[in-house]
């Protein structure tokens, strides 16, 4: 189970507090704009009012988004910086190969190249439609979600992969947990209420006319379609809310491999291994025990043609951005439901987000060279490093915390590792085959060897240099298992971090980011690990009952609201 707590959901509410610019501005403010303000009202009022009252009176969300805000406005500024760096690798066909220049450039070239994708129709994934219809029966079920799952298809039927050992943050394990559905989380399936049964009905037609994009007759679509449904409904059932899944503990079961088999019987996990390229196991993490034992049951109760349909599905699904337009805008169809974007981004922002995606690194390596100078990364460090020493005196001065706890809560403040713009060691693609020709295959490569990589840590110390995030990416995070504040190259710009600006600017803005992502090492979640990034108790009990009291007094406040 891998943990981070990302800083975009909480952002969005965020996003009018930071300085903002007009909708259909380009260039990035320098300071604060005096248009934004609302000098009407006093602050003492009503400060949002005053600060933001103006901005909110002309912003105007674009038909492709579905919020507006100093963070997507920042995104905007940076995607077109992306793209020219992009543009300019794509106009040097012959530059040295395995370079970044000559990797993006030729994947971004195959990606825009619409006429191809026309020409090509279903031809990249013809090879695994062919083999889901060539299953004879379910004893290969196994060996085919193993040849999916090792070529980038992680969500189909259940999870698996590397992850930190939860309670020994050194090593890296195998964990097997939920996964398998489309939709993002089990309550679109369970709940009941009209909305929600509209929104499943929007899904199996969504399904059905995507089968017949695919050469499906009308009928066996909506039979398949149907089919479906009840499949992902089955794998619902037996997976956690997201509320459950907030305690690290519901998600941690440390156990022989054996007591995987016995969960399973009929699922062949030696087959899977197989195909992921790993010897059995002597022990994993079976971090979902009620979903696996479910999968079980679900498989046996299911015939194989519908077995083979959801497969066939969970291919289509992952390949329609790739494919023709007629994919391409059923797919978007059905996204603008679940968004409300009005209109689908142009297709050089969806290939910029595919290139970073699969060849993050490649692009991080080219983005700070041009963006991002070792004298920022240095003030942004510092900015950082203020801010937990302002923490750390806050510690000091709690009278509901006793010494004890105040003394583990300052190792481990003390003991944060601060990630600011890009990794120290770049991520290597030397296994990565990308052309000019199919974006499909590209992204197939790539992603083979993404997973590649995963497994290949089961068994190994944890690389603590690692990133989880690409330095392009306008966002932040905080990782309770590496206790780490990580702040990519990408939010360290214009209107949040500008090293020509004043302090006063930079903390205004940026610092409200870090004290946001240091706060998450202390919250419901990251309070339970340690220094080192292990799920150990280090709270006295009066200590705890007193953080969760405090705690339900601020979810009592939100739930008041309407």
């Amino acid at each position: 189970m891998k943990l981070i707590r990302l800083l975009v959901p909480a952002a969005l509410a965020l996003a009018c507090a930071a300085p903002a610019l007009a909708a259909d501005a380009q260039p990035a403010p320098t300071a604060f704009p005096r248009a934004n303000f609302d000098t009407t009202c006093s602050p003492c009022r009503d400060f949002d009012q005053f600060a933001n009252g103006g901005w909110k009176r002309t912003a105007v969300i674009p038909p492709a988004n579905s919020t507006w805000g100093a963070f997507a406005i920042l995104g905007e500024n940076n995607q077109t910086n992306v793209r020219g760096l992009l543009e300019a690798a794509a106009g040097k066909p012959n530059a040295k190969p395995g370079t970044p220049e000559r990797m993006l450039g030729d994947y971004y070239a195959a990606c825009m190249d619409s006429a191809e994708a026309e020409r090509a129709g279903l031809k990249p994934v013809q090879p695994l439609l062919d083999a889901i219809a060539g299953m004879k029966s379910k004893s290969e079920l196994a060996s085919e979600v193993a040849w999916l799952h090792a070529h980038g298809l992680r969500g189909t039927l259940f999870a698996f992969g590397a992850e930190q050992d939860l309670r020994n943050s050194d090593r890296m394990i195998a964990n097997v947990g939920q996964g398998g559905l489309s939709l993002p989380d089990r309550d679109y399936y369970l709940k009941t209420d009209p909305a929600s049964r509209a929104m499943l009905a929007a899904y199996v037609d969504h399904v059905a006319k995507t089968l017949a994009l695919a050469g499906a007759d009308t009928a066996s679509a909506r039979a398949s379609a149907n089919a479906i449904l009840a499949f992902e409904t089955g794998l619902a059932k037996n997976c956690l809310t997201n509320v459950q899944r907030r305690d690290p503990a519901a998600s941690y079961h440390f156990q022989p491999y054996d007591s995987l088999l016995a969960m399973t019987p009929s699922f062949d996990w030696s087959g899977y291994l197989k195909g992921r390229g790993r010897a059995p196991l002597d022990s994993l993490n079976i971090g979902h025990p009620m979903f696996v034992r479910g999968l079980e049951q679900l498989i046996a109760a299911t015939p194989l043609a519908d077995l083979q349909a959801y497969l066939r599905w969970k291919v289509l699904d992952d390949a329609s951005p790739t494919l023709t337009e007629a994919f391409v805008q059923e797919n978007f169809a059905f996204s603008s439901r679940m968004t409300g974007a009005k209109a689908m981004q142009p297709r050089w922002k969806r290939c910029l987000r595919a290139a970073d995606g699969e060849l993050g690194d490649q692009l991080g390596q080219l983005y700070v060279a041009k963006y991002f100078t070792p004298a920022a990364r240095q003030r942004a460090l510092t900015l950082v490093t203020n801010l937990e020493a302002a923490l750390g005196d806050r510690l000091v001065v709690l009278d509901w915390m006793s010494e004890a706890t105040k003394k583990a809560a300052r190792v481990k403040l003390d003991a944060f590792a601060e990630r600011i713009g890009y990794p120290d060691k770049w991520r290597t693609y030397e296994n990565v085959t990308i052309s000019r020709g199919s974006w499909y295959a590209n992204r197939l490569s790539a992603r083979t060897m993404e997973s590649a990589r995963n497994i290949g840590k089961i068994g190994k110390p944890v690389d603590r240099g690692e990133w989880r995030m690409t330095p392009p990416t306008v966002n932040a995070f905080y990782s309770p298992q590496f206790n780490s504040i990580n702040f990519p190259a990408g939010i360290l710009q214009p209107p949040f971090f500008d090293p020509s600006l004043d302090d006063a600017v930079n903390y205004g803005a940026i610092g409200a980011v870090i004290g946001h992502e240091m706060t998450h090492g202390f919250d419901d979640q990251g309070r339970q690990f340690d220094e080192a990034g292990n799920f150990r108790d280090w709270w006295t009990a009066a200590d705890a009952e007193a953080y969760k009291a405090r705690a339900d007094r601020v979810a009592e406040q939100f739930s008041s609201y309407t």
